[in-house]
């Protein structure tokens, strides 16, 4: 695409997209929009017409989102076009999504959301969200109890890591309910309102289980906006066949360009001759920053003239961005800073690579999205790539997020194809030891390891990179996962904690924000 032609790259470093205001689009004769079945006013005619201020309504507001979305959804053809009136705009723009089932009988559409802006715009820039610091997995069997929620890590500087709580630390009460087999509504809203606080103060009192599984501590923890480290654990392991270069990565947000930046110079500095790229939690984001550190891993030679991502719209523009209204060109691999956070790293700098033709990968289920397109452009471009772990969450779509009337709303607006032109991978990439598919990756299918820090040589999917790396073939170990089946979403409200809240849209999305010029 056009928007990321040229040498010298002009960002409009914000999610805001121009908002152009209008009169109309109905088909009454007074000029109020209503609503006509199959009729579609420019989105541009309602844009910016908000019940709030008293320049529109909800009506446009919804009118507005039904417009949008019928001219930039990926599938708006399989949007049924059904009368706003009797929804809200938030419950009217779930509507607006595709019902289909993919080839594989998954739900084709899981990545449908929307959040204030104000929260987007904090939560994009800085990680900035409320909670404790600390980040749960939570383990249940479908429809039943028995439940398990484990400390899978910590972000410095924050209530969990002032009282020394750490990765693997398991929750076994909260407010005084049980975690393992509390089943009435009452109770799994105290477990939900702890894990998951909304409001900085907000106090709790859990009780974990330590990792000798003898000890135990209740703790109060107090709520309060953290702002993540996306980038940790930058560290060298020597081993008797070269230095290897283990990093955590959490988040493609715009903190992380300088903290890549910098952990790239490290690595790079210490002249590694392979790398441990620890994606496990990592559900995406900007995805121009993906191909930052795509060219960071692989370097100038093997990236020039490459294509990092393709990105196709629907069928209404197959020539031209329908956001932006330039002309469709492929996204390269950056070999300059973008200025995605100015106070910490300015555009135009030249990054720094470490000119590697292979990757090891530690995957979960959380994998997902623009960490998935960094996985697939290496391998559009010949890099090796080695997936240790579980099967990613298959997300090869994307959206540009558009305010309009104080909210954000994200609909998939396109899908990435790499450099070879694949980009089929909606049930996620597996690893696999005799790969048959394009979606299968050699490595080794192996379950998270919370009994060891991360970037510890002995946790299991690092040890397996490891001995991958010395032997080219997985380690005899157990706790294998399954070889991956076609997902299913099964939410079972009387059972089942779930994480709703709107500041965790960045665990699944794939980013595009408009620019000036590109």
């Amino acid at each position: 695409m056009t928007f990321f032609s040229g040498k010298t790259l002009t960002l409009l470093l914000s999610s805001t997209l121009l908002i152009l205001t209008g009169c109309g689009g109905g088909d009454n004769n007074s000029g109020t929009p209503q609503w006509v079945a199959g009729v579609f006013a420019p989105d541009s005619e309602l844009a910016g017409q908000c019940a709030a201020n008293q320049t529109g309504s909800e009506l446009t507001e919804k009118l507005w989102l039904r417009s949008w979305s019928n001219d930039t959804y990926l599938w708006y053809n399989e949007i049924a076009d059904i009368d706003p009136a009797p929804f809200g705009v938030l419950p009217y723009f779930e509507q607006l999504k595709t019902q289909e089932l993919s080839a594989t009988g998954n739900t084709k559409d899981k990545f449908h959301f929307s959040m204030p802006t104000s929260e987007w715009d904090q939560l994009n820039q800085s990680g900035a969200s409320v909670g404790y610091g600390a980040h749960f997995y939570i383990q249940q069997a479908e429809g039943a109890l028995d439940r398990k929620i484990t400390v899978t890590y910590v972000e410095p500087d924050s209530p969990a890591s002032d009282v020394e709580i750490t990765r693997g630390y398991v929750v076994i009460e909260i407010d005084g309910v049980n975690v393992k087999d509390a089943a009435d509504s009452a109770s799994l809203a105290i477990l939900s309102r702890g894990l998951f606080p909304e409001t900085a103060g907000q106090q709790t009192q859990f009780t974990f289980q330590h990792l000798d599984k003898t000890t135990f501590s209740d703790m109060t923890l107090t709520a309060q906006t953290i702002v993540s480290t996306p980038v940790q654990n930058t560290t060298t392991i020597v081993t008797t066949t070269g230095k290897v270069g283990y990093l955590q990565f959490n988040s493609h947000i715009a903190t992380a360009e300088r903290g890549l930046f910098d952990a790239v110079n490290t690595l790079s500095d210490a002249g590694v001759d392979d790398l441990v790229l620890d994606l496990r939690y990592n559900g995406g984001g900007l995805l121009a920053m993906a191909g930052q550190l795509g060219y960071m891993i692989a370097g100038n030679q093997a990236t020039q003239g490459k294509i990092f991502e393709r990105s196709t719209f629907n069928d209404k523009h197959p020539d031209t961005d329908p956001v932006t209204g330039q002309a469709l060109t492929p996204m390269p691999f950056f070999s300059e800073s973008l200025g995605f956070n100015t106070g910490l790293l300015g555009a135009g700098q030249s990054l720094p690579s470490l000119n590697l033709s292979r990757l090891f990968v530690l995957t979960t289920a959380n994998t997902c999205s623009a960490s998935e397109a960094l996985m697939n452009s290496l391998r559009g471009i010949d890099v090796e790539v080695i997936q240790i772990g579980d099967t990613t969450c298959g997300k090869p779509y994307g959206f540009y997020p558009t305010p309009n009337c104080g909210t954000t709303f994200f609909t998939v607006q396109f899908k990435g194809e790499n450099d070879k032109g694949f980009g089929d991978y909606s049930d996620g990439f597996v690893p696999s030891t005799s790969p048959t598919l394009d979606s299968e990756i050699p490595g080794c299918s192996l379950s998270d390891d919370f009994s060891h820090a991360l970037g510890d040589t002995s946790e299991r999917l690092l040890s397996a990179a490891l001995y991958y790396r010395a032997n080219g073939r997985c380690p005899a170990i157990g706790s294998r996962v399954a070889k991956a089946k076609p997902r299913t979403q099964f939410i079972d409200p009387g059972f089942t904690l779930e994480d709703t809240r709107t500041q965790n849209v960045l665990l699944n999305n794939r980013i595009l924000t408009q620019s000036s010029q590109y």
